[in-house]
């Protein structure tokens, strides 16, 4: 005789047993393919769903096919998106989840022809329209490892490694030699190289720093022709003035002294520092003790004092160019007109400067008096 408790549990079992397909079906699942607009996968991406009814939230990530699935999908209405490095690449607005299998595949050319359709674009405009968007996506992809590649060149250049940073350069320009910049680098890397060589090797960089810099500019001046921007004038003066520094570094101070003034001409606000520049130029190419190229380096001073009247450096080296000018007159050492002013000045702007005892020393040389601040003086000491 069977026991009474056991009836009911076997009731209760039969009952949980014909529950669990309901419970099953509760729920629905959702799988899809998701496509780009060349009909390949998407992989990496996340399909996201967010209820319009509740709010809940599913995140599913496409697999090496561009595939998703997923079960236990509450069946309520959804918008979708297809989303890739924080990009939303498709949606769908008001997707209803059924109880059971739910399909929602991505085509993005198919989605980009039905919005055409919408917006009234012809089959042969949507066309142009991806090619260009293509084009732009590939064009920034190029930028990216432009930027990357100088990066990595700086690096090189910080550690001393110039022919890395002109091998790095090289690759950047042989994957899109329409940036000047990228030129600009390349000459920069070859200028630093010179430093570290010499015969020949020292040569060859310094043809390659100009012939790249002349490029660069070139370069430069036909984009400020069509398409001109805020500092396009001071990235060219740049230019100009490291040209003229591979110039002067190749014997060639007149080149150098040219592309001085055209840097100064082209950035007003950092005259004084060209002016300079084409100053020590003149100043280290005069190994004869040229009288015309003292001259020109005196007024390539005055010009850098006149732009920056506080550069006090201007002063020091005019002064030595004009009393490389000085003469002997009855055993007295006698300067041209400015020298004791040029050494006083640099005195008093730079009282403790790293040239202060070479100024004091040429100022007792010529019998002025030693100035260290403004409105005061002391007399050089009688020469013995």
């Amino acid at each position: 005789m069977k026991q009474p408790w056991m009836k009911f549990a076997l009731l209760a079992l039969c009952a949980s047993l014909c529950a669990l397909p309901a419970l099953a079906q509760s729920y629905g699942s959702i799988t899809g393919v998701c496509k780009d607009s060349d009909g390949k996968p998407i992989t990496g991406a996340v399909v996201q769903m967010v209820s319009n009814d509740s709010g809940r939230k599913y995140e599913l990530k496409t697999d090496g096919k561009g595939s998703y699935f997923s079960l236990g999908i509450s069946p309520e209405t959804y918008t979708v998106k297809l989303m890739k490095d924080g990009q939303m690449l498709d949606s769908v607005k008001g997707y209803r989840v059924q109880l059971g299998d739910n399909t929602l595949d991505f085509d993005l050319k198919k989605s980009a022809q039905q919005a055409a359709q919408q917006q009234g674009i012809s089959p042969e405009k949507l066309k142009q329209m991806q090619e260009a968007q293509e084009k732009a996506k590939k064009q920034n992809d190029v930028v990216k490892l432009l930027n990357e590649k100088i990066a990595a060149s700086t690096e090189a250049t910080k550690a001393g490694d110039f022919q890395t940073a002109i091998n790095t350069l090289t690759e950047a320009t042989q994957l899109d030699g329409s940036y000047d910049i990228l030129w600009f680098k390349l000459a920069d890397a070859y200028r630093n190289a010179s430093n570290t060589k010499t015969g020949d090797d020292k040569t060859k960089d310094l043809a390659s720093a100009v012939e790249n810099y002349q490029k660069a500019i070139d370069m430069k001046k036909k984009a400020m022709a069509t398409s001109p921007k805020p500092d396009d004038a001071k990235t060219l003066a740049s230019y100009n003035n490291n040209l003229g520094e591979a110039l002067a570094k190749q014997g060639n101070a007149d080149g150098a002294k040219a592309a001085y003034e055209q840097a100064a001409q082209l950035d007003p606000a950092g005259a004084g520092q060209y002016y300079f520049n084409m100053g020590a130029v003149l100043t280290n190419a005069n190994t004869a003790n040229d009288p015309a190229l003292r001259k020109a380096a005196v007024e390539a001073f005055d010009k850098s004092i006149a732009a920056d009247p506080n550069r006090a450096d201007s002063y020091y080296w005019k002064g030595t160019n004009l009393i490389g000018m000085a003469v002997l007159k009855e055993d007295k050492m006698v300067a041209p007109d400015g020298t004791a002013e040029a050494f006083q000045k640099y005195l008093a702007l730079k009282p403790d400067g790293p040239h202060a005892e070479e100024a004091k020393a040429m100022l007792q040389g010529i019998g002025a008096p030693v100035e260290t601040s403004f409105g005061k003086s002391k007399k050089a000491p009688p020469k013995k």
